[in-house]
Parts: C-alpha cells; sequence; structure tokens
C-alpha cells in the first residue's frame, strides 16, 4: 500500500509539473475567471476605490521620495548585477531563477556537473605551459613557386604577409644554417641568401652555390711511395639551394619534386657524413643537428609533394618511415600530415590509432587533433541523426559522445565551423599559423573541408551542435573550461599573419543578460521619473493620481484627456480665462 500511495504521489505531482509547463495559460484565464466572478464577494471594487482615494490624497513629496527610492534601489541592484556578471559570467538573477525554479517547473540542474566540469578545466589550465600568442610553423603549408605565386598571377593579391614572410625567413636560418658554414663557400652563400628579403635575390644566390658546387678540385693522395696519384672529386652538392629553389622558383608541384630527390642526395650524404663526427665536438654536433633538420625536411616536403600529385598510399609510406627514424623531432608536425593524408584514404582505423598516440592531455593541442576525433565520433552517428527526432527521445550514448567531441573541438577553435559551414569563404593558409586563432582556423579547413563533406551527415551534425559550445563556456574568457583559458591577443596576431583583404574572425562574444538590460532600462526610467518629479512635482504627481485613477477605477470607466485637464486646473488652480487661452474647447 505504502508503495501504490508512493506511486500515486509522484504520478500526481508529475500530472501538476506537466500542467504548470504545459498549461500556464489555460491556469492564468482561470484565476482572472475567479477573480470576477468573486469580485463581489471579495469587495475588490471597494478596496480598489478606497485605495484610489487614499492615493489621490497623496503629496508631491511622497512622489518625489518614491521615485527616487525606487531609482536608488534599481541602480543599486544594476550595480551588484554588473559586477555579478563580470565576476561569474552569468547574472544573479537568472542563476537563481534557474536554480530554484526550473526544479519546481520540472527542469534539471546541470549547475553541478559544470561546476564541476569547470573545476577540472581550471585544473588542466593550470597544467599548460603553453605560450598565449606563440606562432606555429604550418604543418600543411603551400609550396611559394607553385601555388603561392600562382595565386599572386591570377588575382593580383599576396596570400602572404610580410611579417609571416619574415617568420619564415627565421626558420630558415635556424634549421638550415649553423655557426660553421663559413668554412663551406656554398652554405656560406645560402646564410646570406636566407636573410635576403627580394625573391629574386634569393633565386640567383641558390644557383651560384649550386654554380660553385660544380667546380673540381684535385686531391693529392700519396697511395703508392714511389708515385702520386691525383684523383679527381666533385664538390657535395648544397642541398638547401635545392630546398630554395624548389619552394621558390619551381612552378608546378611536378617540378619542385624533383628538385626535393636532387636535394635528397646531396643532403643525404651530408647527414651521414656528419653522424659519423657529431661527438667530436661542439662545431660537429651544430653540423649534424643542422644536416638533421635538413634531411627531414626535405623526406617531408617530398612526401607532400605525393600528396599533392595523387600518390597518397606513397606519401603516408614516406610519413611513417620518416616518424620511425626521427621520433623525436615533433617540431615539424608529421602526423598532422599523416592524419590528413590517411582520412584522403578513409582509413578511419589508422585515424584513430594516431589519434590515440598523439591526442594526450601533455601536448599542445591543434584543431587537426581536436576536429578529427570530433569528425571519427561523428562519423558514427551523423548518417541517421535528425535533431528533431533527439528533441524528442533524448540523445544516445553514441550521439552524445559525438556533440561532446564538437564541442571540446569548437572550444579549443571557434573559427573552424564556419568554415566547415562554408559561412565564410576560406583563402589560402598562411605559412605560419596561431593555435585557437582564424589562421589555424584557415589552415585545418583549407585541406579537411572536403574530408568532412564526405562524411554523411557530420556538417548537418556540427551545424545542429556547434553554436551550443558558447553556453557552456565559462565567462569571462579568462576561465577555461577543457582546454586553458582562450587567449584574447589572437586578434592582433591574426590580423599580422592574414591578408588584409581576409576579414579576420573574432571570438564570439557573450551577449549581456536579459535581467541586466532589463535592470538598466529599469534603472534609467526610474532615474528620468526621479529628476522630472523633483523638478515639476505638482504636475508629476497630478499625472501620476491620474494614471492611478484609470488602473484603480473600480468601474474601469473610459478615461479621456479632458478628466486628466481637470485634475491639473484643480491642483494649478488656473482661471477660467487662462483654460481657455491654453485648454481650448
Amino acid at each position: 500500500m505504502a508503495e501504490a500511495a508512493t506511486g500515486f504521489l509522484e504520478q500526481l505531482k508529475s500530472c501538476i509539473v506537466w500542467s504548470w509547463t504545459y498549461l500556464w495559460t489555460v491556469w492564468f484565464f482561470i484565476v482572472l475567471f475567479l477573480v470576477y466572478i468573486l469580485r463581489v464577494p471579495l469587495k475588490i471594487n471597494d478596496n480598489l476605490s478606497t485605495v484610489s482615494m487614499f492615493l489621490n490624497t497623496l503629496t508631491p513629496k511622497f512622489y518625489v521620495a518614491l521615485t527616487g527610492t525606487s531609482s536608488l534601489i534599481s541602480g543599486l541592484i544594476l550595480i551588484f548585477e554588473w559586477w555579478y556578471f563580470r565576476k561569474y559570467g552569468t547574472s544573479f538573477i537568472e542563476q537563481v531563477s534557474v536554480s530554484h525554479l526550473r526544479p519546481l517547473l520540472g527542469g534539471v540542474d546541470n549547475n553541478s556537473s559544470n561546476n564541476s566540469n569547470s573545476s577540472n578545466g581550471d585544473s588542466d589550465s593550470n597544467r599548460q605551459s603553453v605560450s598565449e600568442c606563440k606562432v606555429w610553423r604550418n604543418p600543411l603549408n603551400l609550396f611559394r613557386g607553385a601555388e603561392y605565386n600562382r595565386y599572386t598571377w591570377v588575382t593580383g593579391r599576396e596570400p602572404l604577409t610580410y611579417y609571416d614572410m619574415n617568420l619564415s625567413a627565421q626558420d630558415h636560418q635556424t634549421f638550415f644554417t649553423c655557426d660553421s658554414d663559413h668554412l663551406r663557400p656554398a652554405d656560406a652563400i645560402m646564410q646570406k641568401a636566407w636573410r635576403e628579403r627580394n625573391p629574386q635575390a634569393r633565386i640567383s644566390a641558390a644557383h651560384e652555390a649550386l654554380e660553385i658546387n660544380e667546380i673540381r678540385s684535385r686531391v693529392e693522395v700519396p697511395l703508392i711511395a714511389s708515385s702520386t696519384i691525383w684523383e679527381i672529386k666533385l664538390l657535395p652538392k648544397c642541398a638547401t639551394a635545392y630546398i630554395l629553389l624548389a619552394e621558390e622558383e619551381a612552378t608546378t608541384i611536378a617540378e619542385a619534386e624533383k628538385l626535393f630527390k636532387q636535394a635528397l642526395k646531396a643532403g643525404d650524404g651530408c647527414y651521414r657524413r656528419s653522424q659519423q663526427l657529431q661527438h667530436h665536438g661542439s662545431q660537429y654536433e651544430a653540423q649534424h643537428r643542422r644536416d638533421t633538420n635538413v634531411l627531414v625536411y626535405i623526406k617531408r616536403r617530398l612526401a607532400m609533394c605525393a600528396r599533392r600529385l595523387g600518390r597518397t598510399r606513397e606519401a603516408v609510406k614516406m610519413m611513417r618511415d620518416l616518424m620511425k627514424e626521427f621520433p623525436l623531432l615533433s617540431m615539424f608536425n608529421i602526423h598532422e600530415n599523416l592524419l590528413e593524408a590517411l582520412l584522403e584514404l578513409q582509413a578511419y582505423a589508422d585515424v584513430q590509432a594516431v589519434l590515440a598516440k598523439y591526442d594526450d592531455i601533455s601536448l599542445p593541442k591543434s584543431a587537426t587533433i581536436c576536429y578529427t576525433a570530433a569528425l571519427l565520433k561523428a562519423r558514427a552517428v551523423s548518417d541517421k541523426f535528425s535533431p528533431e527526432a533527439a528533441s524528442r527521445r533524448g540523445l544516445s550514448t553514441a550521439e552524445m559522445n559525438a556533440v561532446e567531441a564538437i564541442h571540446r573541438a569548437v572550444e579549443f577553435n571557434p573559427h573552424v565551423p564556419k568554415y566547415l559551414l562554408e559561412m565564410k569563404s576560406l583563402i589560402l593558409p598562411p605559412e605560419h599559423i596561431l593555435k585557437r586563432g582564424d589562421s589555424e582556423a584557415i589552415a585545418y579547413a583549407f585541406f579537411h573541408l572536403a574530408h568532412w563533406k564526405r562524411v554523411e551527415g557530420a556538417l548537418n551534425l556540427l551545424h545542429c551542435t556547434w553554436e551550443g559550445t558558447f553556453r557552456m563556456i565559462p565567462y569571462p574568457l579568462e576561465k577555461g573550461h577543457l582546454f586553458y583559458p582562450y587567449p584574447i591577443c589572437t586578434e592582433t596576431a591574426d590580423r599580422e599573419l592574414l591578408p588584409s583583404f581576409h576579414e579576420v574572425s573574432v571570438y564570439p562574444k557573450k551577449e549581456l543578460p536579459f535581467f541586466i538590460l532589463f535592470t538598466a532600462g529599469l534603472c534609467s526610467f526610474t532615474a528620468m521619473l526621479a529628476l522630472l518629479t523633483h523638478q515639476f512635482p505638482e504636475l508629476m504627481g497630478v499625472f501620476a493620481k491620474a494614471m492611478i485613477d484609470i488602473f484603480c477605477s473600480a468601474e474601469f470607466r473610459d478615461w479621456n484627456c479632458k478628466s486628466i485637464f481637470m485634475h491639473v486646473e484643480d491642483e494649478l488652480e488656473i482661471s477660467p480665462a487662462s483654460q481657455s487661452q491654453h485648454f481650448p474647447n
């Protein structure tokens, strides 16, 4: 019996909650109808008449005090609401309403989960040691001669900014030069070439470095004591000169690949020689480090050439071999090139294996990692996903995982969805990107948009869920949720990296809550009433009494302007002559 009574009470409570949630209009009209029926027993008309008579006897001083007090109270509420919003990112009135009224209306309170998530985000952000506005080399950067220059020839626009190219020049000097370059004439020329601003001067210097290495030198080798043999030896080719020509002079990817293959022969020979001498001193260690960077760069660009020319499986093999041979060189982010190539092959199991290795909290995240993980989870449910069906039955476990992955990706870089959904036009990606910035979003969407389109329903799921992320992220931006706080300096850095004809995306600002706007309007209105009442107490008192009589009249008689003018005449004691002058019939 007790269980039956408990079940009946729960059912009754659910019925009441349902009726209050969906039939509140019916309840409202029922209450009005009851008040109208019981107006005589409750003596509502007499009470309203008494109140009206009492209010008509009030002096203008009362209205001055009332409006001043109301203005002061609304101003204090506004100040408190604004302070609470700046500190906690939400309206105090709104939070109290959600916390206390939503359970009564049948809603679910998610504050506890949000608070736990935000605390986890804070602890994660404390572990982050990533510089806010550190600029990274774009792992998927294009070829200057074969792609960037061709865009300039066709459109007349410069896709790269001076700041971006200057960063590339600094990278080249770091990776491709060392202190002992003055010992080899070709490397000394290339050391100056990387500092040149004029592209033609750099190309000319690269050709000069290659011409120097065509000079043959005679080396005296005493093989027999009684005679001397003259050996003709060809000086080693300059690998960095071939790199520069492949990057900037080659007008097609096929030409760039040929030059990189020549660079590979020269670079591999230099690498093997310096590998044997690397422990003979700091000078040889610097040479070996430089030769290692050159070799890794050449092999990676060869893999990218194969990917551009449609030989995707060959490119995947080259990338895997490169990652096995040089596992410690993570600065080139070769795994992001591998992820893009595997997605082109639709090898989603291999993609998941790569993500499992690199999607770790201790590593700096990237849009490629976050959005690829979201794509894989969306792929499992996107073909059958329907917003209408999900709103009726709720989200399944797989759909919830996909939505959470999308929210995670959008929180890391909120600019990507607009490019994937083609709400904003793409441009050529820059050579450097700012993680979590618009430049990274362009670099990711430029190559991965086709992969999202290939998965049926993935873009539809992204379109339905990505905007909800900003309602979950703590505000202000100094508070993180799943990642370290969003840097507020990204907009300035992106404007330096991206060309002037591109409109830089900015972080979506959180709108002010309704109650703050309402409180601001109420404060302004009451302050204006207080000022008018203080300046014109008699006239404002007359209008206040007239409005009270209109709303508190027992019979709700028709009122017109003559009633108001009569009150004005009684209060201001206007003479009949002045009445005919000021208020003609």
